[in-house]
């Protein structure tokens, strides 16, 4: 089941929260979504929920518009979460479980899975004030998850956790697309979009800016990334003409340079200069492009 968003557009007023969004998200994969706070992702996500209404455009899932009647079919894990602080873990799973028109005994046998997935399966009887943070959203996550929906909307689901229950977690996101999920994924951290997506949209000011393949979004940003290690000083190759950004670090310095023949110049360049430990060159990473297209209207 593939999701369409056509020439979308949401106004609240006079402000324009998404405007003429169109996007294709396949079927059995991770989409990412990026932007910045505001950018018109949750906006987004709510209206592909049925929660909100487009002003323009729309939204279809296997060629039909999104009704009550297939939101069982969907699980959504919000950015703000939304437990009951009193209800104990299984109470809380059962609840929302039966609103998905899942049997008691089904979301038991799903709740224990997932519990011992995530290495918790002690937490079904306690309260869920007495979780840590951490432990909440791995219930929260589960929540969204437990009736094996079709069609997955993620909005920071890494938030808050350590680096343990992110690879936990995201292993989860993993084995549920290879199951058969279609995954949206909204994040600000690259790394996380980078390593789990293979197309995504950049939104900014609720319009997409950058939409598509990871692999070609990156080769067409057409500039790379060389890093250098050595233990001489390198602030020459600042002015080589083709580098467009230069950083020292600890151990010796990163450069974006406009295409890969600069690359050949500054490794020229650094012949009999001292000793180099490291020369490194890299596509972009989604940090320099993202910062690239939407940073600007921060300055």
């Amino acid at each position: 089941m593939s999701l369409k968003i056509e020439g979308v557009t949401k106004r609240f007023g006079s402000h324009t929260a998404v405007d003429h969004l169109s996007i294709a998200i396949p079927e059995q994969e991770i989409f990412g979504f990026l932007g910045a706070n505001g950018a018109g992702k949750t906006t987004t996500f709510r209206m592909i929920l049925g929660l909100l209404n487009p002003s323009d455009g729309l939204i279809t899932w296997n060629g039909e518009k999104i009704s009550y009647e297939q939101s069982d079919l969907i699980g959504y894990l919000p950015e703000e979460r939304g437990l009951y602080p009193k209800l104990r873990v299984k109470d809380q799973l059962i609840y929302l479980g039966r609103l998905k028109g899942m049997s008691k005994k089904e979301v038991l046998v799903e709740m224990n899975h997932w519990l011992e997935k995530f290495k918790v399966p002690e937490y079904a009887n306690k309260k869920v004030e007495d979780l840590s943070k951490g432990n909440q959203q791995k219930i929260q996550f589960i929540a969204a998850v437990i009736h094996k929906p079709k069609l997955l909307i993620l909005d920071e689901p890494f938030s808050g956790l350590d680096p343990i229950n992110v690879e936990l977690l995201k292993k989860a996101v993993v084995d549920l697309k290879e199951s058969g999920t279609s995954i949206v994924f909204a994040s600000h951290r690259m790394e996380h979009v980078e390593e789990l997506c293979q197309n995504l949209c950049i939104m900014h000011h609720g319009k997409p800016v950058l939409h598509g393949s990871l692999r070609e979004i990156k080769r067409s940003f057409g500039k790379k990334n060389v890093f250098v290690q050595g233990d001489f000083d390198m602030g020459f190759l600042e002015d080589v003409r083709g580098v467009t950004k230069f950083k020292k670090t600890s151990e010796g310095v990163e450069l974006q340079i406009e295409s890969e023949d600069v690359s050949k110049v500054i490794f020229h360049e650094l012949q009999n200069k001292g000793f180099v430990r490291k020369f490194a060159l890299e596509e972009p990473s989604l940090n320099d492009i993202f910062i690239e297209k939407v940073g600007a209207s921060y300055e």
